[in-house]
């Protein structure tokens, strides 16, 4: 449920930069909707109440949600105060990037590679093959950010849209493609 739950801040955010800007009074107060902006607000508001109510229920937060937390603070808050969306746009492939790195130095420097730290418990597989999956999901993060920030800078017009279901699409046929691989790998317990 909570990988679900963490999809609201991005669908929050294609809503209102969909939606055609314009100027809705709200108690004498002047409050402009729709766009880069408003959907930049939308993100950074609903994050912090994904993650406070998160945190509350759970009493932590995970490495990973601290890391999109502190992405979307940084790069929204630098988008809003500049008032240029290149900032948000860097958000995901530095993210990534992010992710790629604690991948391959995890493997390296953390005894067990992370993904198998994190699935171990449910899958059981070969030393050999939990290294392969770690850096294949490493090259993958490295890729969805690169594409990322290929279709921002050179396509601007389909970069949410890319943001949202490209990266998506791309993360699931992934994760199905490791599915399948692990499959034929997994030992009897």
């Amino acid at each position: 449920m909570k990988r679900v739950l963490e999809f609201v801040p991005l669908l929050l955010f294609f809503l209102f930069y969909k939606m055609d800007p314009k100027i809705i009074d709200i108690s004498g107060e002047q409050i402009s909707v729709g766009g880069i902006y408003s959907a930049t607000y939308a993100l950074i508001i609903s994050t912090l109440v994904l993650y406070a109510g998160l945190f509350i229920q759970n009493k932590q937060l995970e490495k990973n949600s601290i890391i999109t937390l502190c992405a979307v603070l940084l790069f929204g808050g630098m988008t809003l105060l500049f008032r240029n969306e290149t900032f948000l746009k860097w958000k995901a492939p530095i993210v990534n990037w992010l992710f790629a790195a604690i991948i391959i130095f995890s493997q390296y420097l953390g005894g067990k590679p992370i993904l198998q730290k994190m699935l171990e418990s449910s899958i059981e597989l070969p030393e050999l093959i939990w290294k392969r999956i770690n850096i294949s999901w490493a090259i993958f993060f490295i890729f969805l950010g690169s594409i990322n920030l290929f279709v921002a800078f050179n396509f601007h017009k389909y970069w949410v849209d890319f943001k949202v279901f490209g990266s998506l699409a791309f993360t699931l046929l992934f994760a199905v493609m490791q599915v399948a691989f692990m499959q034929k790998y997994m030992l009897k317990k």
